[in-house]
C-alpha cells in the first residue's frame, strides 16, 4: 500500500530582528506583486476590484493629460519613506528629473508632490490613518484618497500645512472635482464608474 507523500507546508519569510528594511523588498525571492513595506512588516495586497482598477486607469491616464511637463505620473510604484516604510500609492506624480532609469524600482519619498490612494476594504485603515500620517511625515504635499460610496467615486483631497506638518481636509469632490493645485485639475468623476457602452451604428 503506498502512502501519498504529504503536501510541504508554505514556506513564508521570517523577518530579522527589527523588521525587514526598505531595501529588502528589492532582494527578498517570491514576493507577491505590489508587496508594500509598513512599519518594517510585508503587506500583500488583495485582488483588484473593479471600481479600484478603474480608479486607478482613470487617474493614472487622466493626470498624464493635465500634468507639467517638468512632473510625471506614474501608477503604483514604491516611495522610499524611511528604513522601515516603503509603500506603493496607486497613482504618483514626482519631479520629472527623478525619473532617470528603466531599471528604477522606486522613488525618493521627498520628490513626490501627490500620492493618491484608491480605498478597497482591506486598505481603508491603512489609507485613511496609517499612510497619511507617513506620507504628511515624509513632506509630501498633496495626498487623495478615492473611495467608492454606493458605487459612486468620492476623493477626500488633503494638503500639507506647514505650520503642523500635518494634512488639512481642503475638499471633497463628488461629480466633478475641480482644484487648481499642486496643478489645474477639473475631472469628471462619474467617468470611473460609467458603463463602457459601444457606439450605436449609424
Amino acid at each position: 500500500m503506498s502512502i501519498e507523500p504529504e503536501a510541504p507546508e508554505p514556506r513564508w519569510a521570517v523577518p530579522p530582528v527589527g523588521g525587514w528594511t526598505a531595501d529588502d523588498l528589492d532582494t527578498l525571492p517570491n514576493l507577491p506583486p505590489h508587496t508594500e513595506l509598513i512599519d518594517g512588516s510585508l503587506v500583500f495586497v488583495s485582488p483588484q476590484t473593479l471600481f479600484h482598477s478603474r480608479a486607478v486607469d482613470f487617474f493614472n491616464w487622466q493626470l498624464q493629460s493635465l500634468v507639467p511637463h517638468d512632473l510625471e505620473v506614474v501608477r503604483e510604484f514604491t516611495i522610499d519613506i524611511d528604513r522601515y516604510n516603503r509603500p506603493e500609492p496607486d497613482v504618483i506624480v514626482v519631479d520629472g528629473e527623478i525619473v532617470q532609469d528603466p531599471g528604477q524600482t522606486r522613488f525618493p519619498a521627498a520628490s513626490v508632490q501627490l500620492a493618491i490612494e484608491v480605498v478597497s476594504d482591506e486598505s481603508l485603515t491603512r489609507d485613511r490613518e496609517t499612510k497619511p500620517v507617513k506620507y504628511a511625515r515624509a513632506k509630501i504635499p498633496h495626498y487623495w484618497r478615492v473611495e467608492n460610496h454606493d458605487g459612486r467615486a468620492v476623493v477626500y483631497v488633503f494638503e500639507l500645512e506647514p505650520s503642523t506638518g500635518a494634512y488639512t481636509s481642503t475638499g471633497i469632490f463628488h461629480d466633478r472635482m475641480k482644484v487648481s493645485v499642486p496643478f489645474p485639475v477639473d475631472l469628471d468623476l462619474t467617468a470611473i464608474t460609467a458603463r463602457r457602452r459601444a457606439a450605436a451604428p449609424e
